[in-house]
């Protein structure tokens, strides 16, 4: 699944301090081999080159 900007995605990493929070898309990036990587804003900062099998799908609140 790829995501878009603006996107709500929860961030799966291990090895980042923001594993398991809900942040935001607020960039996307194709690197050489066409695959995308993204720019994740959280509450206090952000993740950069986030590859798309980290990310999942935020739960909407309704």
């Amino acid at each position: 699944m790829s995501f878009e900007e603006d996107d709500a995605v929860v961030l799966h990493d291990e090895h980042s301090e923001y594993d398991g929070q809900e942040g935001q898309v607020t960039q996307v990036m194709e690197n050489m081999f066409g695959d995308s990587t993204y720019t994740v804003s959280f509450e206090d900062g952000q993740e950069s080159g986030v590859p798309e099998d980290a990310l999942e799908a935020a739960e909407d609140e309704e």
